[in-house]
């Protein structure tokens, strides 16, 4: 089932400074929200829960000053597919973390995802999303290592030398039933290994090399918005949306 997700800025990192110089994001698009010690700090400080108000509030169903936003459980590590593993690096773990997550509910039940990174002042929320996925996944995960295969936008847990699908973006990459570790290196180094940083593809500046491009679409009144990627490269390159609020589409199970 096709569902829509909402991301919007929280901070300026890499790519939002790059996308500023380059004129293609107003340098007034990003929101600063001030670091903490801990990610979970990050996320329950009383800006982000004032961001977080506005954010359910968006669309109208709910009024900000009755969103009551909480944080809910301790943030979890998102790893997504290395281009170290791709490459066939001796020892590359299949996956690294690119960021922490936390789950945000308002009073209405919404639910919206927090991204956190470390920066040199503490940890900072560079990025809301709608839904929970990165927590939801994480806890799906049985203990096994959760990662994402952004170029597909498919969720996989690895279990020793096996990689299970855990939605139906990897079902269709690698079967109902999962696949071997090498078999899924073979798969993603057929996929993408001509596309990691350094490579042609990448001198050309086609999606940043190794990162997936995903379509935003504008919500009616929005400003504009810029193409809203998330890569396997530095966290700056997660998103970059202009105005605010941009739609992107997630396939869940």
């Amino acid at each position: 089932m096709t569902t829509m997700r909402t991301v919007r800025t929280a901070a300026a990192l890499g790519l939002l400074t790059a996308l500023v110089a380059l004129g293609a994001l107003p340098a007034a698009a990003a929101e600063s929200l001030p670091p903490a010690p801990t990610p979970e700090q990050a996320a329950s400080s009383p800006q982000t829960l004032d961001t977080l108000s506005r954010f359910f509030a968006r669309d109208g169903a709910l009024a900000r000053t009755a969103a009551a936003p909480r944080v809910d459980g301790a943030s979890v590590p998102v790893r997504v597919l290395s281009p170290d593993f791709v490459a066939g690096k001796p020892g590359a773990p299949v996956a690294r973390v690119e960021f922490r997550a936390s789950r945000a509910v308002a009073s209405d039940g919404q639910k919206a995802s927090l991204w956190t990174v470390k920066q040199p002042g503490g940890w900072q929320v560079v990025n809301i999303a709608t839904g929970d996925d990165e927590i939801r996944y994480a806890e799906m995960g049985g203990g096994g290592l959760v990662f994402r295969e952004p170029q597909i936008d498919a969720w996989y847990v690895q279990k020793g030398a096996k990689v299970l699908p855990l939605d139906e973006d990897a079902v269709r990459a690698v079967g109902r039933d999962g696949t071997s570790l090498a078999a899924y290196r073979s798969r993603v180094a057929h996929a993408y290994g001509d596309k990691l940083p350094g490579s042609a593809y990448a001198k050309k500046g086609a999606a940043g090399g190794y990162e997936e491009t995903a379509a935003a679409e504008a919500r009616p009144g929005a400003a504009g918005t810029v193409t809203a990627g998330v890569g396997a490269g530095a966290v700056g390159a997660v998103v970059a949306l202009a105005a605010g609020t941009a739609i992107r589409r997630r396939r869940r199970i």
